[in-house]
């Protein structure tokens, strides 16, 4: 295993043999992984592997979960969403969660502000000029990457500090992309944590400090950026490149 973030970083989040079921089926087999403030982390692995489970696990939207799940110290296993996110969470789903009723600026409203230390809307429109422009256009009338920029946008106004990401580029144009990238640099100078899963390696691993890959519900591997090309082969390997 690779060694940690440093050791006088804080730890986030921790996650110690995370089990979880979709009604009988079991999803995940004793997931352990790490955060550490300031990170940016990256979940790898074919579709299927759990990598979206172990994100709705740790936001207590997957009913059934057991293990450890440590926010700052405090156990998160038992609690529902709701009090999870008052802990300072936020998740953006890969279904982005856009309601068509409502114009790109009541969708970025939405969300309460729960902490301080979020973005403004002003700091989100100047983040993401295109939802400025587009601030009265019902939201599903944005293209697949203004969509994308208002669900991490909005995320971004509750002050939540560790930013949980589904497939943040799925689907989008390389300019949207190389945006995208660009935004997850400026949280992380921002003091914003990241956890986020990722089916396109290239963009992962220019971007994360540390990977883990996920295969059949468990962690098949964990590396650091630094081992990205000695381990090439491995890495390739365990996400099917």
């Amino acid at each position: 295993m690779p060694e940690a973030t440093p050791s006088n970083a804080r730890r986030l989040l921790n996650v110690q043999g995370l089990r979880g079921w979709y009604g009988e089926t079991l999803a995940l087999d004793r997931i352990d992984i790490e955060v550490f403030e300031g990170e940016v982390v990256c979940l790898l692995g074919r579709n299927g592997a759990g990598k979206t489970t172990t994100l709705r696990a740790i936001t207590g939207l997957l009913a059934r979960r057991e293990g450890l799940i440590e926010l700052q110290g405090q156990s998160t296993t038992g609690l529902p969403p709701e009090k999870i996110a008052r802990l300072g969470v936020a998740y953006c789903p890969e279904e982005r969660g856009i309601f068509a009723s409502l114009t790109t600026e009541e969708n970025l409203m939405l969300p309460p502000v729960l902490h301080p230390g979020g973005l403004s809307v002003q700091e989100v429109y100047d983040l993401f000029p295109n939802l400025y422009n587009r601030r009265r256009s019902p939201g599903t009338r944005l293209s697949g990457g203004e969509q994308q920029m208002l669900a991490i946008g909005r995320i971004l106004r509750t002050g939540a500090r560790l930013l949980l990401l589904d497939e943040p580029t799925e689907g989008l144009a390389p300019v949207i992309v190389e945006k995208i990238g660009q935004t997850i640099r400026m949280l992380r100078e921002r003091g914003f944590t990241v956890l986020m899963v990722e089916q396109n390696f290239r963009f992962a691993s220019s971007l994360a400090d540390r990977f883990y890959v996920i295969e059949e519900g468990r962690v098949a591997g964990h590396f650091r950026q630094d081992e990205l090309a000695t381990r090439r082969d491995e890495v390739e390997a365990l996400v099917g490149l």
